[in-house]
């Protein structure tokens, strides 16, 4: 039997790590900004996601024996900031599903199929926050992420970092979540394969992290 061991997974969807998760099978590293001591939002205004210094990552358990680690590679996104009523604050990130990598060519490209994220017909993955509330640790966003047409509400804690000015005048903002996890069967992502043991091949449970960097809008 051909185990299918291609891996799905989000998003973001979302979702914003204390950890950037690097070149699969490379590292998971602490972010720089973790260096930083928490803040709250202290700059209003509207924010575009830098790509390059942001990641979204994610893992997948394969066959009960080890984790596999993957990203997507083409992200984009903006945060609208309020810091009079961090309520009416909000963020959004889209993912580009043909983006996805997981280090071995074979398997995105069974990833990118009908069988997984049929990007052909669902080129995006979406994470739009519908509230964002302040908790004793950071903040909380709630919001609908949606993969393969389907959309769920996920809740996912974040702290915030900065803003700092960089060497160009401008001003940056972190903004990293902890680890959330959702099932991708819940959207149609891949099948319940089972071993001749009973177990799933393929984790339904994925952990998603996220970090993102964004720019103040002159």
């Amino acid at each position: 039997m051909k185990t299918k061991i291609a891996f799905a997974a989000l998003a973001i969807p979302a979702a914003f790590a204390g950890y950037v998760a690097f070149h699969p099978g490379v590292a998971a590293a602490q972010s720089p900004l973790a260096e930083l001591q928490p803040t709250e939002f202290r700059q209003s205004g509207s924010y575009s996601l830098d790509a390059f210094h942001s990641s979204i990552g994610f893992e997948i358990g394969h066959m009960g024996l080890a984790h596999v680690h993957g990203r997507f590679n083409k992200k984009s996104g903006k945060l609208q900031v309020d810091t009079a009523d961090p309520t009416k604050s909000s963020i959004e990130v889209t993912i580009a599903t043909e983006s996805v990598d997981t280090a071995v060519t074979p398997r995105d490209n069974h990833l990118r199929t009908g069988d997984f994220f049929e990007v052909a017909k669902y080129p995006e993955i979406k994470f739009k926050s519908t509230k964002i509330r302040k908790v004793e640790k950071g903040y909380v966003m709630d919001g609908d992420l949606t993969i393969k047409g389907v959309s769920k509400n996920v809740s996912i804690p974040f702290q915030v970092f900065g803003p700092l000015t960089d060497d160009k005048g401008g001003s940056r903002l972190g903004v990293i979540a902890e680890p959330i996890t959702i099932k991708r069967l819940d959207y149609g992502v891949g099948s319940d394969q089972k071993l001749p043991n009973g177990a799933s091949a393929i984790s339904d449970e994925v952990s998603i992290r996220l970090s993102l960097e964004a720019t103040l809008s002159k």
